[in-house]
């Protein structure tokens, strides 16, 4: 399924966020029933969190520079392809996955992470390949030459 310039990546509308605030949820929720605690300082949660809410910040500030925009189902004016977007194609995905990690850490839980594979995989299957055949259509060789430059994630 493609979607044209005008309409923007053909993507269930659900935030992105939302995937990963279900799977930490539900990761919690199993926790209460049956608990795993990692054994982790609540200070290395922290420690992992920060750098990954910096870098999903980082990716939302470049889109807002370059004035087009966060949201996967309305059309894009500009690749995106500098400051976080040289690190990772989807550096807010990313950053999300790392401030759950950190999370799941902070929260002191095995579950969280248990279920992570699973948010990532509804994150790639129903957000970022919708989002990549938009960019390849929309962009062509340009977003194709950037796919083979800068991984999917980090």
């Amino acid at each position: 399924m493609s979607a044209s310039p005008a309409q923007g990546a053909r993507v269930i509308f659900i935030p992105p966020p939302a995937y990963y605030a279900v799977g930490l949820a539900g990761g919690m929720a199993i926790d209460s029933a049956v608990a795993a605690p990692l054994g982790a300082h609540p200070a290395v949660g922290i420690a992992v969190a920060v750098p990954g809410l910096a870098l999903a910040a980082a990716g939302v500030a470049a889109v807002v520079r370059h004035r087009t925009t966060i949201v996967p189902h309305h059309p894009v004016s500009t690749l995106v392809t500098g400051g976080a977007y040289r690190l990772s194609r989807n550096p807010m995905y990313t950053g999300l996955a790392v401030v759950y990690l950190g999370l799941a850490l902070l929260f002191d839980s095995w579950w969280p992470l248990a279920l992570l594979p699973l948010v990532l995989l509804a994150v790639r299957l129903l957000v970022i390949r919708p989002e990549e055949r938009y960019l390849t259509g929309r962009f062509g060789q340009t977003y194709t030459d950037y796919q083979s430059r800068v991984r999917r994630w980090l």
